[in-house]
């Protein structure tokens, strides 16, 4: 058998092993908070610790098991992923499209960007009165509350990926004579993708942060009342389930987004594997 055959032969054999490692290593992402609940358990059954204000994870356990039984749980929890949802394709379409012109287009940034940068500067919660105002407290104010923490990491991120793209790219790009849709396809459109990816992965973070000041300011529903409820009626168990589910939710929403964008990059010779 010949070297070549020998090295083909042995490439199935390595996707197994290297899919059982990547499973073993998300695995082993649990044994930190599982390390902490258990040590906090311990810490309030033998009277060490006070639960009363930071409840046992098993009193947190079965606050959330009556919020499930009880259909609640899933009630606040889909108003709040609708929320985000909303307010993040609103956010990621908009900076999507103005960071793409301000990163092509000298003309487009000389007018845009500085006064996109300015609007960056204000504080989140100062958008409140204003929103309230023009869209009343109903859905139109959390939902554009949203897509303006979305809007501003990602219209960063697209522009300056735009930016930073490599000259010589474009130049090899234009020895083959490519035309312009050809240029933006296979050449600018993949160097930009990561950079892409990576932005809508911190909008969307920033999403779920902005959806609680979102809730707080008015809702009747949603992760973000079931912390307020909790507040007022003096339950912490309530404030750290409606913490947790948040946790859980941003967690599963930005895996998504990861699962979403890995048949776009596998092209992509890395080396996160061995660093």
């Amino acid at each position: 058998m010949s070297a070549i055959e020998i090295g083909t032969a042995s490439v199935p054999a390595a996707v197994p092993a290297k899919r059982a490692g990547n499973a073993r290593l998300r695995l082993a992402g649990l044994v930190l908070p599982v390390a902490i609940a258990v040590i906090w358990e311990l810490l309030v059954r033998a009277g060490i610790a006070n639960g009363r204000l930071m409840p046992p994870p098993s009193v947190v356990g079965a606050t959330l098991w009556q919020l499930a039984v009880s259909g609640e749980l899933a009630t606040h929890a889909a108003a709040t992923l609708w929320r985000v949802l909303a307010g993040f394709g609103l956010g990621a379409a908009a900076g999507t499209v103005l960071g793409a012109l301000t990163g092509a287009l000298p003309v487009a940034r000389g007018l845009l960007d500085p006064t996109l940068q300015a609007l960056r500067a204000i504080p989140s919660i100062a958008w409140v009165p204003l929103f309230i105002l023009w869209f009343g407290i109903f859905e139109a104010s959390k939902v554009a509350l949203i897509a303006v923490g979305v809007f501003f990491p990602i219209y960063l991120g697209v522009a300056a990926a735009i930016l930073s793209i490599d000259r010589k790219i474009v130049e090899v790009g234009r020895v083959f004579r490519l035309g312009r849709l050809a240029m933006v396809r296979r050449v600018l459109l993949p160097a930009i993708l990561p950079d892409w990816f990576t932005a809508l992965r911190g909008g969307l973070g920033l999403g779920f942060m902005f959806v609680v000041a979102a809730e707080i300011m008015g809702a009747s529903e949603g992760l973000g009342y079931l912390l307020v409820d909790g507040q007022q009626l003096g339950r912490p168990a309530t404030i750290i389930a409606a913490i947790i589910s948040f946790a859980v939710l941003g967690k599963l929403a930005d895996g998504l987004l990861v699962a979403l964008a890995r048949p776009f990059l596998r092209w992509q010779d890395t080396a996160r594997d061995k660093l």
